[in-house]
């Protein structure tokens, strides 16, 4: 399965979590890596630990958009590059070529390539407004994004990944993408670990350096929510989520709802959207890849 894999890794740490899943994934034909939001040079260089930890040099890193098309910075540092001094990295990476390789790469392979993407979406939104033809030569865009079932505005479960830059997220959403899957907070938020299980369980070699990283985001988190790993998994194991198609809009209108999804249900509507997860078949599926 050939994936392009847009991360701000290095705030939550479910996105170092995500990457080391499609390093170790024997499935998983890894093109590239485009980061977003605050200091992507740094984002690149956590990603490029956890590659040189697989053994995979060759994975193309590029830096991508610092900011939001629009809105404020709601990201402005990775705070995950503190451990950045205990493991092997790259220090320097292509400057202002994330959308050209994005573009580059998925035009060498119509219809073969799943852009998977676990942050704000910026980068997104300017590869569609670059190359409207794109999302039409796509075989899947997967995003972690959004939350579609039981929300009240105000309520707080609101997908960061969507309010981080909602016009971005607007431009993803009108994308005519000939599978366009959205994973979000209805299931994600139901597949959790607490720290002390996650200490005990990340002893794969791959697993070593994001625990590392891990022990920052613990500072301030009892638990990781596997967020971003398990719109990976349903990439390879489509049995893990159900998804229900429909019609997704982002608000604009309301500054104060701004990046809130919109979703209603209709049949044969361009948006397919996870709305059940099993958890133990997603931890069974996530674990398994690093058990050889």
């Amino acid at each position: 399965m050939k994936v392009l894999f847009d991360t701000d890794i290095g705030s939550d740490i479910d996105d170092a979590v995500c990457l080391a899943y499609l390093l170790a994934n024997p499935a998983c034909d890894l093109l590239g890596i485009t980061t977003v939001t605050g200091q992507p040079e740094k984002r690149a260089q956590l990603a490029s630990a956890l590659c040189l930890a697989a053994g995979r040099e060759d994975i193309p890193i590029y830096p991508g958009a610092p900011d939001p098309l629009l809105v404020a910075q709601r990201q402005p540092e990775a705070q995950q590059a503190a451990a950045l001094a205990r493991w092997p990295h790259r220090e320097t990476f292509p400057r202002g070529e994330a959308v050209e390789f994005m573009r580059r790469t998925i035009r060498a392979h119509p219809g073969e390539v799943t852009l998977l993407t676990v942050g704000p979406l910026t980068n997104l939104g300017l590869l569609f407004r670059t190359d409207p033809e794109i999302p039409g030569l796509l075989k899947r865009l997967v995003m972690m994004a959004g939350h579609f079932t039981g929300q009240a505005a105000g309520s707080g479960h609101v997908d960061w990944n969507s309010i981080c830059d909602p016009h971005a997220a607007a431009i993803a959403y009108q994308a005519p993408a000939a599978v366009h899957r959205s994973v979000g907070l209805d299931v994600t938020t139901k597949v959790v670990l607490p720290a002390a299980e996650v200490r005990a369980r990340f002893s794969a070699p791959l697993l070593r350096p994001v625990l590392d990283f891990a022990e920052i985001w613990f500072a301030h988190a009892r638990e990781i929510t596997f967020h971003d790993p398990l719109a990976a998994v349903s990439i390879f194991d489509e049995a893990v989520c159900g998804f229900k198609r429909g019609r997704v809009e982002i608000e604009l209108a309301s500054p104060r709802l701004e990046g809130y999804t919109h979703w209603s249900p209709e049949p044969g509507g361009p948006h397919e959207v996870a709305l059940k997860v099993d958890p133990g078949r997603f931890f069974e599926q996530f674990f398994g890849v690093f058990a050889g």
